[in-house]
């Protein structure tokens, strides 16, 4: 990558590692749009190096923080993430691309309504949602993530509606994508669908984001909860409108 693609791409990577931090989410979406539409490389290349990068900002954004963490929310999304993962991926080999296009779009409107439906009441649900509900919403996410590559945005959807401290929540979300990529990447790498040239970019972009990322953990913006569930829904409706778009 010349060296002033290399500089907007590092651009975009902080831009991106600080609002995942701040909020459990958002890094790829945001990193991958600002790439696409700069034309900096491809959809492929840059999906690999956010995996690889991710791997950088989970462990900074928790290292001292594990006692926040809610296991038992994390363990039983994860159970219904990994299965669904695969069947994403069995059916993308399967399904036309027309009808993929059509799915991909009714998720893009789901997440718009459901987005503006919060953000008009972001208040948090009075009691917490069943262990089956964060399964189902995990084994959409594992859906969505083997058909699109997205799997954020039913688990944000889900736990930024609990009555849990942001604080629970981005963590769960940081963690839960950590585990994730780590598996993604083993699968790239077993498909030999890793190379040099993206292990190498993403190392250069490390320090980047293990700066951003402490930027984040330590100064993250001055607003108030309701605010920060706004914002996190706000972000869910850009990312769907990016998918309708798409489609």
């Amino acid at each position: 990558m010349p060296l002033d693609q290399l500089a907007a791409f590092m651009l975009f990577v902080a831009l991106g590692t600080y609002v995942q931090t701040v909020t459990g989410f958002a890094m790829g979406m945001i990193i991958l749009g600002c790439v696409a539409q700069f034309e900096l490389a491809s959809v492929t290349f840059t999906s690999v190096i956010i995996s690889l990068l991710m791997l950088a900002n989970g462990p900074i954004a928790l290292r001292g923080n594990l006692r926040h963490l809610d296991l038992k929310i994390m363990l039983w999304s994860l159970a219904g993430l990994f299965p669904a993962l695969l069947l994403g991926v069995f059916l993308l080999n399967y399904l036309s691309s027309d009808f993929t296009q059509v799915l991909q779009g009714l998720l893009g409107i789901t997440i718009i309504f459901g987005g503006l439906f919060i953000m008009l009441k972001p208040d948090p649900l009075p009691s917490p949602s069943s262990n089956l509900n964060f399964s189902i919403a995990g084994a959409a996410a594992g859906i969505f993530g083997g058909l699109f590559s997205i799997a954020g945005p039913p688990l944000v959807y889900q736990l930024y509606r609990q009555p849990l401290p942001l604080q629970t929540i981005r963590l769960c979300l940081l963690a839960m994508f950590l585990v994730m990529n780590m598996i993604r990447l083993c699968v790239l790498g077993l498909q030999g669908q890793l190379s040099l040239d993206m292990l190498w970019n993403g190392l250069i972009c490390i320090p980047v984001v293990a700066a951003f990322t402490l930027i984040g953990k330590y100064y993250p913006p001055p607003f108030s909860d309701t605010t920060m569930r706004r914002l996190a829904f706000g972000l869910l409706i850009i990312i769907g409108i990016s998918l309708v778009i798409s489609a």
